[in-house]
């Protein structure tokens, strides 16, 4: 199982920005350190290309990212000061949703899964950049694999606490590309989108009633899906201890969540790519947890078809 980094590129972020940056590299280092990955199974991905940014976002809006001729609003929207680093860090985790769905579709026999150990950048729409996400990995792969003719259909199934409205707008009008979100009806973004499948939660859900949802709505994706290839964003921040989520959800049930979509794919035989996505609990190694569960849940259940 392929696990795909750029921790190595930090960005210039001013004292007390309230984005974990450092949560990445500490994900890497708990990874190496159980013992369950080797040194070779961490790869750094390749730069998403203009070509395959493009399928998701607008030229113009390409060009102020890389340029630096971002507005202020646009910036403030963002929330990450431009830097050469923002560009290439950006770049570079579209890349690795690119790889992760690559990888996981060259295996040959049982189901195969590869993760990026960033991205799940939901937020960032065909032209304008939003809650800390510049380019949408997810969709931005999800295009590439049926350009490249790997797959004909594609199922996202965002478990953010935020709702994917980057993702559901760039994929408004992609019927093989479908779109699923579980989220906090009342957190941001305030202004929502449609998703292919939507399902709003309330503050304090709790485990019991967030995997019985979860449950319906992966039944509901691959029976009107039938997808070939399932990108899972596994946010950190559902969990009760997060600065931004208010879901109620402990670190046992988001492991459970990751089995169950998990288990989903496996029992499809679908490949999966998984992203992080958000998480912003304090302390930080408590988002740090969450997100080594989700990498060694599917390694037992996916790498060896378990």
């Amino acid at each position: 199982m392929k696990l795909y980094y750029a921790d190595h590129l930090v960005l210039p972020l001013p004292e007390g920005h309230r984005f974990p940056m450092e949560k990445y590299a500490r994900l890497r280092s708990r990874l190496l350190a159980s013992g369950a990955f080797a040194e070779a199974d961490f790869c750094v991905p390749d730069a998403a290309s203009d070509d395959a940014i493009l399928r998701a976002h607008d030229p113009a809006y390409l060009q102020r990212v890389a340029r630096g001729t971002l507005d202020v609003a646009e910036v403030r929207r963002i929330g990450f000061p431009w830097s050469p680093a923002m560009v290439e860090r950006s770049r570079r985790s579209g890349g690795a949703t690119l790889a992760a769905c690559r990888s996981a579709l060259a295996r040959d026999g049982g189901t195969a899964c590869s993760v990026n150990l960033a991205g799940g950048t939901h937020h960032a729409h065909r032209d304008f950049g939003s809650g800390f996400c510049v380019f949408n990995d997810a969709a931005i792969a999800a295009l590439a694999m049926r350009a490249e003719g790997r797959v004909r259909r594609v199922a996202i199934v965002d478990c953010d606490v935020h709702q994917g409205d980057g993702t559901a707008a760039i994929l408004a009008d992609e019927p093989e590309v479908f779109t699923c979100s579980l989220h906090g009806a009342k957190n941001f973004p305030f202004r929502k989108q449609t998703s292919d499948l939507d399902i709003e939660l309330p503050d304090e859900t709790g485990d019991a009633a967030y995997l019985t949802a979860l449950d319906a709505a992966l039944q509901s994706v691959f029976e009107r899906a039938q997808p070939e290839l399932v990108i899972y964003l596994a946010g950190a921040d559902p969990y009760a201890g997060d600065r931004l989520g208010r879901l109620a959800l402990s670190i046992d049930g988001l492991r459970l969540r990751d089995e169950r979509v998990l288990a989903a794919c496996r029992d499809a035989s679908v490949p999966v790519a998984i992203a992080m996505a958000g998480g912003y609990a304090e302390p930080i190694d408590d988002t740090v947890t969450i997100h080594v569960n989700t990498v060694t849940t599917a390694a037992r259940l996916l790498r060896d078809g378990a």
